[in-house]
């Protein structure tokens, strides 16, 4: 199969994801600046899940434009990402309308975990279709970014309910180690 639909299909459910949670940001009933004073972590909590489904439709691009082809199992594997990451809008708006309390920090990690172990279990269905000396194979390799980010979710996790604060910076230290471009899909791809 070609790959043209997953990722016209991948797109557009992104695209929602984002738009349901700019819409989850209610507008103030006040007209200055102290009316917007209450909704700054829910505007903390979007930046960061918008960073993070940004990161997540860039790879998922790059990925993408390392294969030729799909297949069933990658099909389902890709809808595997895509169910964790459409459960991004709602621990978002949890943890922001709770101030980022422990129990919601702790949900938003754990979406965030089972979303990079998705991410992980679509490239691997796309390697293992494409074979081990495949140009995203050789591209991926040890994926070491891939694999501290599922470990630092692991310790945040657990972390929000000693300071959820401390898990936050786990978070934002995860978006930052990926906003930080990695080329090597680009490299690989380019002679």
């Amino acid at each position: 199969m070609g790959k043209g639909r997953l990722e016209a299909f991948s797109d557009g459910v992104i695209a929602i994801i984002i738009t349901i949670m700019v819409l989850e940001i209610k507008v103030p009933h006040g007209f200055d600046l102290a009316a917007l004073r209450p909704l700054i972590p829910v505007f903390l909590s979007y930046v960061l899940s918008f960073i993070f489904i940004g990161i997540y439709w860039n790879n998922h691009h790059h990925l993408l434009q390392a294969v030729r082809h799909v297949n069933g199992r990658i099909l389902w594997a890709n809808l595997h990402l895509l169910f964790w990451l459409s459960l991004i809008p709602f621990v978002t708006g949890w943890m922001g309308e709770n101030h980022f309390a422990a129990l919601p920090v702790a949900l938003y990690g754990t979406v965030l975990l089972l979303a990079a172990i998705a991410f992980f279990i679509l490239t691997r269905a796309l390697i293992y279709h494409h074979g081990n000396d495949s140009t995203l194979a050789i591209a991926v390799g040890r994926n070491f970014k891939g694999k501290i980010s599922v470990v630092f979710y692991a310790l945040a996790i657990p972390l929000a309910f000693v300071n959820s604060w401390f898990a936050c910076i786990l978070y934002v230290l995860v978006a930052v180690m990926w906003l930080i471009p990695d080329r090597r899909i680009e490299k690989t791809l380019t002679p």
